[in-house]
């Protein structure tokens, strides 16, 4: 049976050497911590919060995030597909996740807020509902992926091909449709 590591924070601490202690951590918070290419795999976040920390290119096979926050981190080429998607349920607010992986996952209602998922990989996704609300997507790929009723009226810089993917119901702003007929080449004039 996993350790539970209950309502402790974390401040400053650098992961990059050493391994996080393997544990179910609950209602924990990191604060400014180091976990880029560093081992959080097979590790259980429940409702944690991660500000200022960065995990770019962190190990996360089998890793649980369940009802956790990422505010203002650096989650640059992370694999989200390799994590334990039974009950995955998390938030981005001003994060830079530009590289990820999120492939096959199930993200219905899923918050990406002021982020940046530049290349970032959606493919066969269940992203309805989603809210993409001032999000960077350059060269983010959207392949065979659900986009019913997903909010990109803020979102810039995406390219959505509607017969690659469904996005009935889904919300975007006049600015914004270039995105959806990129693919055929055609000049828009305001």
């Amino acid at each position: 049976m996993e350790k539970l590591i209950l309502d402790q924070t974390f401040k400053e601490e650098n992961y990059t050497a050493t391994r996080l202690p393997r544990a179910e951590y609950e209602n924990c918070i990191f604060e400014g911590c180091d976990f880029s290419k560093g081992y959080l795999d097979s590790q259980t976040f429940l409702e944690c919060e991660f500000i200022d920390c960065n995990l770019s290119n962190a190990n996360i096979v089998n890793t649980t995030f369940k009802e956790v926050t990422f505010s203002h981190c650096k989650l640059m080429g992370l694999a989200f597909h390799t994590c334990n998607s039974f009950l995955m349920n998390f938030s981005f607010v001003d994060c830079n996740l530009n590289f990820s992986v999120f492939t096959d996952l199930k993200l219905i209602g899923q918050l990406f807020k002021a982020c940046k998922l530049e290349e970032a990989d959606f493919s066969d996704c269940d992203l309805s509902t989603a809210k993409f609300m001032d999000c960077n997507l350059q060269r983010t790929v959207f392949s065979r992926t659900n986009l019913q009723k997903a909010d990109f009226s803020t979102a810039s810089n995406f390219s959505i091909d509607p017969e690659n993917n469904t996005i009935k119901g889904a919300i975007f702003s006049r600015d914004t449709l270039e995105g959806l007929l990129h693919k055929y080449k055609l000049k828009i004039l305001e």
